[in-house]
């Protein structure tokens, strides 16, 4: 199922790839957003979903992704929803870019500091990698899971549009 966004000028974009209307201008002046990201799995592997905030550091919120990725594991979820928020934030123009995440594994693998140690994974970190490049500065940071709750619920969102479609068919 193709996921929505919603940015800060209010429009709804399909991540379906299909054009939708776009503004004609990018807000001017964003230098930092934070960009907090979760992703989960119901069975892991199972039905998943991936939820992203990519906001001013101040708080104020400039889009939200909310996005059923199919049947897939946890981790793989993690670092889908890390690639969507880096994605939406080079869209926002960002220069500079704090990832927060409750996954120990991504942000510690985004740093460096972990290997990665399940071959299906390599594609994924170099992805959200290869998306990083387009900054100035990303920083990662490991975050508790009551500190992510607006991605997490943006993810649990996701993942139950998913499965009321499936239920649907």
């Amino acid at each position: 199922m193709a996921g929505r966004q919603a940015d800060l000028f209010g429009t709804l974009a399909s991540r379906s790839g299909k054009p939708e209307p776009k503004p004609e201008q990018k807000p001017a002046g964003i230098d930092e957003v934070v960009i907090n990201a979760d992703g989960g799995s119901r069975g892991n592997p199972g039905p998943a979903g991936i939820g992203a905030v990519v906001a001013l550091p101040d708080g104020t919120v400039l889009a939200e992704i909310a996005e059923g990725i199919g049947h897939t594991t946890n981790n793989v979820a993690e670092y889908k929803a890390v690639i969507a928020g880096l994605e939406r934030a080079h869209e926002l123009g960002a220069r500079r870019v704090k990832v927060r995440a409750d996954s120990k594994l991504v942000i510690e693998q985004m740093k460096g500091t972990w290997k990665v140690r399940q071959p299906h994974l390599v594609p994924l970190r170099d992805a959200a990698k290869q998306a990083a490049r387009r900054f100035e500065r990303v920083s990662y940071e490991h975050v508790r899971r009551e500190y992510n709750k607006a991605a997490d619920a943006l993810a649990n969102q996701a993942m139950d549009t998913q499965a009321a479609l499936r239920r649907g068919r």
